[in-house]
């Protein structure tokens, strides 16, 4: 935003306009004028639609034909929001000024304007824009970080994600995401808010799995002083907080029967009381949850309320795992590989091989897995193309499966020729890597090779191998070997 914002001065009497214009461009403004309210919305029009060219500050006499400032005022309020308005009049009257300042007015001068109240009305004003430029920059940046934008993947259950979410999110229906952990249930409570009538409200956080089990309601609805020992003072809860916006339960499975029914109510009815208080209080709470375990298998169980089960589950969202869409690894690899590496500062892209490998992985941790994998080799990486050594040795043992199994049965069924699946640290030369990391995938060949040519007995083949059995079954673990069926 420039230093000096561009002032648009509304008067139906020229001198007026022209002595206010000529005393703000000595001050070091961009000036000008309009003879009334229909006229000065017909400039902040086609202002808005140049480039740079926007009115920051609107100067307007209250007492215009055809247009007076107050109808200008309202035509404002729908267009031009972010443009400050100054009134000016020469019958000061109360209600005129009360209702002036609730249509957005900043200040309210009266004829004759004085220099100095001018001045100081427009320092004002100018202070009120920035903070408006500042608010609505820092609205697009959230809603670029926690909006659709920030959920990334082309697969067909990526695009029933998309769809429920921008459904639902102008609604105050409850939500209950779906999934396993690091899937990106959070994210979808965020976009979900962003996307919203409550985005200029708060999100706030509830993760019912990381708190003791005996501050869990404390923590939500909140305490008076004495409720319990420690309680030395009152704490407003989760709840009170979320007041006019949105509240994500993390791991609502993990809530305790207590819990459960005292967050039953507070769906049905928006009201609690806090610990130790019998005051009631109402909020205006829109609530999203999120749980990685079956709850209707947890009602079946007799461990989740079935009523808070039924409540919750209003529109469900499943978040399918990395593993059943593989398509989209690529392009959340790239999506956060651009994050990252503007984050550090840094050039980097990803070798073919690279990307092969993370597409052989099963991801076990999800998208968030993936995302730690892709910072690592950011950091890590020496060269502008991350390679496959740069990955986390999981990704890397789990690499090219088909051609490991092949070699096996190879050297199991004694043909020759048969040569080793490729080994990441002899890939194209030597690709520096620990010594650790470099033998695992040597040994997982041998491991079961031995394994199919005993067929899959393990005491033999701990014998054979000459190792302990638990030692072996760990090996199998970790190499993730399955006896085939």
């Amino acid at each position: 935003m420039p230093d000096k914002a561009r002032i648009l001065i509304v008067d139906d009497d020229p001198i007026v306009a022209e002595s206010l214009a000529d005393f703000l461009g000595r001050e070091g403004y961009a000036t000008a004028t309009a003879c009334d309210g229909s006229e000065a919305l017909t400039m902040l029009d086609d202002a808005t639609e140049k480039v740079g060219g926007g009115f920051g500050i609107l100067i307007a006499d209250m007492n215009m034909p055809r247009c007076d400032g107050m109808e200008l005022l309202r035509g404002m309020r729908k267009n031009h929001e972010s443009v400050v308005p100054i009134v000016v009049t020469g019958f000061g009257k109360i209600d005129t000024a009360v209702e002036a300042v609730r249509l957005g007015a900043v200040d309210y001068l009266t004829k004759p304007v004085v220099d100095d109240e001018l001045r100081l009305a427009v320092n004002k004003a100018v202070n009120q824009h920035t903070l408006v430029h500042e608010n609505k920059s820092l609205k697009t940046q959230l809603s670029e970080r926690f909006g659709m934008g920030n959920l990334v993947g082309h697969d067909y259950q990526m695009q029933k994600v998309y769809d429920l979410v921008e459904t639902v999110a102008e609604s105050k229906t409850t939500v209950l995401v779906t999934g396993e952990s690091g899937t990106g249930k959070s994210m979808v409570g965020r976009a979900i808010h962003t996307m919203s009538p409550r985005s200029g409200g708060p999100f706030i956080t509830f993760a019912c799995g990381s708190i003791p089990e005996t501050l869990l309601e404390s923590e939500l609805f909140g305490h008076v002083k004495g409720a319990f020992t420690g309680a030395d003072h009152d704490k407003p809860g989760k709840c009170l907080a979320a007041d006019g916006g949105t509240l994500f339960i993390d791991e609502i499975n993990s809530a305790t029967p207590a819990l459960q029914l005292k967050l039953l109510r507070v769906l049905q009815e928006k009201a609690f009381e806090p610990v130790g208080s019998t005051e009631t209080i109402h909020v205006d709470v829109r609530f999203v949850l999120a749980t990685n375990q079956s709850l209707a298998e947890m009602v079946e169980t007799g461990l989740f309320r079935e009523d808070l089960y039924y409540r919750i589950n209003v529109v469900n969202i499943a978040m399918p795992a990395l593993r059943d869409r593989v398509g989209d690894v690529p392009v959340l690899a790239e999506h956060f590989l651009d994050k990252h590496c503007k984050e550090l500062g840094r050039q980097r892209k990803f070798s073919d091989e690279a990307i092969e490998a993370l597409r052989s992985y099963n991801w076990p941790g999800n998208v968030r897995e993936l995302e730690n994998a892709v910072e690592r080799a950011v950091v890590l990486s020496k060269a502008n193309e991350i390679q496959a050594a740069d990955l986390p040795e999981p990704v890397l043992a789990a690499m090219n499966p088909g051609m490991v199994l092949a070699n096996a049965s190879s050297v199991a069924s004694g043909k020759a020729g048969a040569g080793p699946a490729a080994i990441p640290a002899l890939v194209d030369g030597w690709n520096p890597m620990p010594l650790s990391s470099a033998l695992q995938e040597p040994e997982r060949q041998i491991i079961l090779a031995a394994l199919e040519a005993n067929g899959w007995n393990r005491q033999e083949t701990a014998k054979q191998l000459d190792v302990n059995r638990s030692t072996l079954y760990k090996k199998i673990k970790q190499y993730r070997l399955d006896e085939p069926a």
